[in-house]
Parts: structure tokens; C-alpha cells; sequence
């Protein structure tokens, strides 16, 4: 009998895997990308301040780790503007079949190097890792999840090697947009299941094996801060947002577009919603204080 992880992995990842036939998660569950422009909008703020930290280098990157149908990717290449749109490379990373987007390079794996901004949005959740019932000895599980018996977790540490490894390559800045949890909270009992589940057409279903569905799993963002290292905050989007400019301001003068666009963005900053997800921002060789003013940390 296969270890979960296998499983897990083999489901989504495998000749049969969900992502590897090329299911797109926008089938399956509302992701922020497919809101409206306005989160690519707030990105390429943020990928100007990186520019900017770097000196403007005649080649700038974005690259959209686990990236989908490309919608980010997409909407990012198609809204830059000026001398950072004609120096812009925009890598769209996935390991399902790669999607015909125009001006956007796809791959099956992350970049040797990045100059720029890497973001990895609901890439982590996506990473298949070991559950475990408890009592255990994992030395994750100790430092990050300590586990009673009968309780349910995930062990996050393929994860924090993943995240390790993408923030490694980069010089600029790396961004983990996902929902996940906190030490705090984790230690406290919040979670006695786990928060092991699956998607699919819309619904969260019983999780199955067979590559019929999207399985994921809430991600331990601070266990991946600690392992990636360096300069870095961790933030809500919803605070994040606003940082970037993107508060849904409606001018009378301009009602409808202004009104629709205010409902998009208060959609990503939902409390409760997309706004809970956690910002967790590495600067490497740019300082996250150059990036973000000071926000309140994250608590999901």
C-alpha cells in the first residue's frame, strides 16, 4: 500500500494526474487571477519597486511558478507598459501541457536564475507532503506542528525545500501567495484533521486518489519563511493590496467601471476570503522595507 504522499503525488502529478491530462484549476475552484486584471495590476507595482531596487537591469523577470492556464502570466504581460514592458521576460512555470500565451515562455521547471520577481501563487498548497496521525517523532512535526495523539497534520517539509529552492535562484524579490496557517494556531489544536482536501467542478469533494480531482492542503508559510531564509515578511493580501494601491475607489463620474472594478478588488481583500490568504515576500539583494511598508503580520 502506497504512503499517502506517493498518492497524492501520483494523483495530480502522475501519467493520470489531475494537472499532468491538463486540468486547469480555474474549472475547479475561484482563484484571484481569475477575478479581474487588478491582482496582475498590484504585481506589477510591486515588480516596478523590485525593478527599481535593482537598478532597472536591461532584463527583468517575472516568473509565475505552478502557473495554470497562464491567467497571471497573461494578464502581467499584457498590462505592462513603458521601458518595463520592453524588458520584461515573463516564465510561466507548470507541469501540465503547456498553454499557447503570446509573449509569455512556458516551462516545466523553475529558471536557473531570476532577476526580478518570482511568485509562486497557490503553487505551495499544490505540493503533495506527508500526513501523519499521531503520536509522532517527525522533527518538522516537532519544531512546527507538535501533534497529539489521534490529531491529523500534514508534515510541511517538502514544501519549505521547495520554497528553499525557488527563493535561491532569485535576485529581486520572491512572493508565496496561498492560504495556510501559523505555528500559533497549529500548536493551539485549531486543526485536529489536518486540513487535507479535494476540488472538484467547484465543490470541495472526498478526497480520492484516481486524478479525478484537486488535492491540497493548507500551507505552514512560516515553517517556509524559516527554511528559504534572509530578509522577509509575511502579510495578508488583503493588507498587501492596499499597500499596492488597490483599494476599489469608485469615481461618480465613471460609476459603472468604477463600481465593478471596487467589487473585484473587494473580492481580493474579502475578509474571511481571498483577503486572508498570506503574502510571504523574500527580498534577495532588495530589501522587503523597499518593497512593503510596515503591515500588521499575518494571521489567517
Amino acid at each position: 500500500m502506497r504512503d499517502p504522499e506517493s498518492a497524492w503525488r501520483e494523483a495530480l502529478y502522475g501519467p493520470e494526474g489531475f494537472f499532468t491530462r491538463g486540468a486547469l484549476p480555474a474549472d475547479h475552484f475561484r482563484t484571484a487571477p481569475l477575478v479581474g486584471p487588478e491582482l496582475a495590476e498590484a504585481l506589477l507595482v510591486l515588480l516596478d519597486r523590485v525593478d527599481f531596487a535593482l537598478g532597472r537591469p536591461a532584463r527583468l523577470d517575472f516568473v509565475d511558478v505552478g502557473a495554470g492556464g497562464g491567467e497571471l502570466s497573461a494578464a502581467v504581460r499584457s498590462l505592462a507598459a513603458g521601458s518595463l514592458a520592453r524588458r520584461l521576460r515573463v516564465t510561466a512555470v507548470e507541469l501540465g501541457p503547456a498553454r499557447r500565451v503570446d509573449g509569455v515562455t512556458w516551462t516545466r521547471s523553475l529558471p536557473e536564475r531570476v532577476e526580478g520577481l518570482l511568485v509562486g501563487h497557490e503553487w505551495l498548497d499544490a505540493i503533495p507532503c506527508p500526513i501523519v496521525t499521531g503520536p509522532s517523532d517527525d522533527p518538522w512535526l516537532a519544531r512546527w506542528w507538535p501533534l497529539p495523539a489521534g490529531a491529523t497534520a500534514e508534515v510541511g517539509a517538502p514544501r519549505d525545500a521547495a520554497w528553499a529552492d525557488a527563493v535561491s535562484r532569485v535576485r529581486g524579490a520572491a512572493l508565496a501567495v496561498d492560504y495556510g496557517h501559523v505555528r500559533a494556531d497549529r500548536a493551539a489544536g485549531r486543526y485536529p484533521e489536518g486540513t487535507f482536501a479535494a476540488y472538484r467542478d467547484g465543490r470541495r469533494v472526498e478526497p480520492v486518489f484516481d486524478g479525478s480531482c484537486d488535492l491540497t492542503a493548507h500551507v505552514a508559510l512560516d515553517a517556509c519563511a524559516e527554511a528559504a531564509g534572509g530578509d522577509w515578511v509575511l502579510v495578508s493580501q488583503r493588507d498587501a493590496l492596499a499597500a499596492l494601491g488597490l483599494v476599489g475607489e469608485i469615481d461618480p463620474a465613471r460609476w459603472l467601471d468604477t463600481a465593478e472594478r471596487a467589487s473585484r478588488v473587494a473580492e481580493l481583500r474579502a475578509v474571511g476570503g481571498l483577503g486572508g490568504f498570506g503574502w510571504l515576500l523574500h527580498g534577495v539583494g532588495v530589501r522587503t522595507s523597499d518593497l512593503l511598508p510596515p503591515l500588521p503580520p499575518w494571521r489567517p
